[in-house]
This record gives structure tokens, sequence and C-alpha cells, in this order.
């Protein structure tokens, strides 16, 4: 009689010292020659691991935890035919290893799977398999989720992959160079769908070709102001520049004083019928200069200034919008919103270049510090005839303005200064004065435009320049060529030096709420009646026969307010539909 083997001294391998807890393992119990054969009928398994599919060498999937040693199976229908081989797979419960409980049949090492289980490892790969790839690195051999481990980036090291320009083209197609992958223009719309696009529908792109394209802006800054999805930017050139996604919305274009605004119109709109001839239909007019030791820094008289100290000092604006230098470039204006009369002091006196002002109208930071509602804000717009039709058309309609909305409804008072023209900085500054006439920017201590004349002093006062202004003709810009509003017909005030003599300053007053500006300030003034009507009227003429001749369309204070791309494409001269073509 042969001997029972003794029992391993590895007590681990005994099923009964596996923790309690421990989850027994669900093995195939081996029934004949069908599937799931075993060694023979004593339901013995053919092998330790006991999940294998003996015909294709697979394994059975996971069958889960239940009270019952064998899962619920459904009773045989006597009425099927099957194989004379066949016989079910009945499953039992082996109790699972002990932690730390190794195999001692030598069938295989640790396959990865979360036991040593012997399997080679084709468990993990069928399983990979029937996942639809490698498992997670964070799930375990039971479907529980683990602890990400991450690999930091090296220290002070670049993660580039390529050190040549941003914008160069790399690893091209053999054959191609860079031009041929350029972006496509335009004209790929109309390959890619056949959507009829609606008549009215007019985009930046219009505006950039028939204005800015054509050195028509007058750097107004209006469309900036208008644009309700703020997509519209001031670029690098002082230009209007698309920044994001234009929406098509036709605002930039409705409101542009060289494109869709007839501004003759809005002249009337904002200041009556009769405010279309000579310089218009004021209230009353004045010479005037302002008598404090501070108006050696101003313009003429001081007259705006004095107006905005004593606005601020009533309590009737919390700030006013002007000029100011720029920190990089000498006499190069920007827009400034002074909030007290040092601020505005410090600003007084004249640039003769464009500010974009009316795209300087996110008050978001001003209110912030003030504390006020965005309806509770009043603010005074100081600009050239052109931006004060741009703000008055803007404030006729109840059309939301975007990043730019609070500061356009908080617009009050607007004072307008006297402009036949104004000039690009770097080709007056740069150009004009600097490089043809040797005048460094440094050196200039006052710029000025009188009777004529372009005249720039140094800082000790003395003149240093006094020509005729149409010598810097290739300076100006070419859309105020076309511009008849040379006094400011949609201001509350407007200033200037025309029609009274050295050290005073020309006033007329158009609004009521310009009367009320100028009875708050006249008591701290040295004034009387304007010196010279006629020789604003003169001015005023010879700057409307001007715009007539440069205008290509029909002067018309009586016709619609907007003027329609089309019309205006067909007496410019323009294309149509440059969204379309080769833009």
């Amino acid at each position: 009689m042969t001997e029972a083997p003794e029992p391993s001294s590895d007590e681990s391998t005994d099923p009964t010292n596996a923790p309690a807890d421990a989850a027994p393992e669900l093995t195939e119990d081996g029934g004949g020659d069908g599937i799931g054969r075993g060694a023979d009928d004593r339901g013995e398994p053919a092998h330790d691991g006991g999940d294998r599919n003996a015909t294709d060498g697979g394994w059975l999937p996971r069958v889960p935890d239940g009270d019952t040693d064998t899962p619920p199976v459904q009773p045989h229908d006597p009425n099927t035919v099957v194989g004379d081989d066949w016989k079910p797979i009945r499953f039992r419960r082996r109790p699972a290893r002990a932690s730390g409980a190794t195999r001692t049949d030598g069938e295989g090492d640790d396959c990865g799977c979360g036991s040593a289980c012997g399997c080679g490892g084709k468990r993990e790969q069928t399983r990979a398999a029937a996942d639809g790839g490698a498992r997670p690195t964070n799930v375990d051999s039971e479907g529980n989720l683990t602890d990400l481990s991450f690999t930091p980036p090296k220290a002070e090291t670049s993660q580039d992959v390529y050190d040549g320009p941003a914008d160069e083209r790399v690893q091209l197609p053999d054959g191609m160079s860079p031009a041929d992958l350029d972006t496509p223009s335009y004209a790929i719309r109309s390959e890619m769908n056949d959507i009829a696009e609606p008549d009215d529908k007019t985009w930046f792109m219009e505006l950039d070709t028939a204005v800015i394209d054509e050195g028509r802006c007058i750097q107004c800054g209006t469309c900036v102001a208008a644009c309700p999805s703020d997509s519209i930017g001031i670029g690098e050139d002082d230009l209007p520049e698309l920044v994001k996604m234009c929406t098509g919305c036709s605002l930039c274009w409705d409101f542009c004083p060289r494109g869709g605004l007839r501004y003759e119109r809005q002249w009337k709109i904002t200041g009556g019928e009769d405010n279309v001839k000579g310089a218009g239909d004021p209230i009353t007019e004045f010479s005037a200069r302002v008598e404090e030791e501070w108006r050696s820094g101003a313009q003429d008289g001081g007259l705006v200034t004095a107006v905005l100290i004593h606005l601020l000092d009533e309590g009737e604006i919390d700030g006013a919008l002007v000029a100011t230098e720029s920190e990089e470039e000498p006499w190069k204006a920007e827009p400034f919103l002074a909030t007290t009369p040092e601020e505005l002091i410090e600003n007084a006196g004249s640039f003769y270049n464009q500010t974009m002002a009316l795209g300087a109208l996110d008050v978001g930071d001003l209110l912030a510090g003030l504390e006020k509602e965005p309806e509770d804000l009043s603010l005074a717009l100081v600009g050239t005839p052109c931006e004060i039709e741009g703000i008055r058309a803007l404030q006729d309609f109840d059309w939301e303005y975007g990043s730019q909305e609070a500061g356009v409804r908080a617009i009050d008072y607007t004072i307008a200064l006297m402009c036949t023209k104004n000039f690009n900085y770097h080709r007056l500054i740069g150009e004009q004065l600097e490089a043809k006439r040797g005048v460094q920017p440094e050196e200039i201590g006052k710029l000025d435009v009188l009777h004529g004349k372009m005249m720039a002093y140094d800082h000790d006062g003395d003149l240093i320049v006094e020509e005729d202004v149409e010598h810097f003709h290739d300076a100006a810009l070419k859309g105020c060529d076309e511009c008849a509003d040379f006094t400011g017909y949609c201001a509350d005030l407007t200033v200037g030096s025309v029609g009274s003599s050295d050290s005073y300053s020309s006033v007329i007053v158009r609004t009521e709420q310009g009367l009320k500006a100028w009875n708050l300030t006249k008591d701290d003034l040295d004034y009387h009646d304007l010196e010279d009507r006629s020789a604003v009227g003169k001015l005023q003429g010879w700057d409307k026969k001007k715009a007539f001749e440069s205008l290509k369309r029909p002067f018309d204070p009586d016709a619609p307010r907007f003027i329609e791309y089309t019309e205006h494409a067909e007496n410019y001269g323009t294309v149509v539909s440059p969204h379309e073509s080769d833009h």
C-alpha cells in the first residue's frame, strides 16, 4: 500500500491557512471529452488553473462571486439535439491562496495579472485583447482604480524640438516650397459651399478693402467702438485690424465716417435742419482765454482744459478722454482718460496725429476705481469732428457695443477741435520734420497749425520751423480730404484758433449741454464776442469745397444716414464681395 505523501512544510499552500476574507477562485470542473474536458470523470481539473478552455487554449470569462459554489445555469432542454460527446460545464470554487503563497508545480512565473497563477502571461494578453488594448496602468487585475504616477519633466530643459523661427515651414513634402502651402484666399469659400449670403450682410473685410487698404482711414476708432464682439483692435501701424473672428454684423461699416456713415446727414440729426450751412447753427460764439499760469503750456487760450476742469470740479463728469504724449515716441498722441485737474493740466496742448480715441472707451478699470455703476458714469470727449460724428451716431442706437458699451453711453459732453486735416505720426514727425528738415522729435516743445502755417517751437519757445502746411501734404491722412466738417457740427462745443487773435481761443457753443459747460467756466475767463466770424466761415467754406472735390459719392444731408456697401463700391470702384475674391 502506497503511503500518502506528507504535507508540505510550507503552510501557506494549505487552503485552510488562507485569510478568512480571501475570495475563493472559480475553476472549471472537467467532465468528459466535450468542452471543458477534464482528466477523468471524477471532476478533477486537468490542470491547476482550472480556467483554460481546452479546445482553443483561451480562457473562460470571469464568473462573478455568488452565494453558491455553482453559478445559476439554465436546465438543459432534452429536446435539443447535441453531439454525443457534449457534456455541460460545471464549476467549483477553489479557496484563494493566502497572501504570499507561491506555486509548487513549476508551471510559470508571475504573469503580471496580479498573482503567480502560472498562466505564462496568456491571461493578461487575452484580457488586453478583450478590452480593445492594453489595460490602463492605474487599473489593477480586479478592475479597481489605483493611484497614477507621472514622470516629471526635466528641470530647466526646453521641451522644444525645433529651434528655428516660429513662422518657418518645416518638414515640407518633397518638391514643395512654403509658397505652395500658403493659406488660400477667401475665394475658396465659394468652392466649399453654395450658401447664399444675405445682401445686407457686411464684413470687416469690406471695410478693410474700401477704406483701410485704400488709405482712406482717418483713425477715429469708431469701428473699434461699434464692434459688439470686440473683434476689431488697433495694429502696430495705428490702423484698425481684425483680432478675432468677424461675425458679419455690419456695424463697423455702418458707423465708419469714410464708409457707411453719411456724416452730413448726422449733422442734421444732431443739430437740426439748419446745421449744415456756414459754420452751422450755433447758440453763441466767443473769443476767450484762461488767465492762470498753467495756460503757457496749453494751446492758444487754454479753453478746452479750463472747461474740463470746471466740469470735473462741479461733479458734472468723472473724467475726460483727452490726448497724452506717448512715453516711447515723442510727439505721438495716445488716448488718455484724465480724472483729476492735475492730469488735465499736465496733458494740455495739441498733437497732430489721431489717437483712435473711440477705440479707448473700455472703462472697466475706471468703473472699478470709482466704484460706480456704468449707468452712473459721466465722461467728456475731446476729439476731431469725425470722432464726434462717430460717437453721436453710436449713441443714437440702443445696440450693444461689446466692452466699449459703458464708455459709449457715458459720453455726456463733446468738444470738437477745429480741423482741416490730421497727420500720420510717422510721416509727419519721422519723415517730414526729422528726415527732411533735421528737426529731432526731442527738440520740439510745441507744434501748431495757424494761419495756414505749420509751426514748430523748441523748449525755449523759439520758432524752428514755419512753412506752408501744404508742404506737409504727403504726411496728411488721405481720408481727411473727404471731410467737410471743419467746425465740428455735431459737438456741444467747438474750440480752435481761427477767428481769434493770438493767445485767445475761438469758442462756438452749439447745444444746451455746451451752453451749460460754458456757463460753468466763463466767470474764470477773459472773453468777448468772437472776433472774426468771417474767418471761420471762410475756412469752413474752403473745407467743404475740398471735400466736394474729393468725395466720389453725392454729398446729400437729406439722404439716408447709412450707405450700403454695394452703393459705395459702385461709386468708388471697389470690389463688391472681397471675401469671395483673392483679397
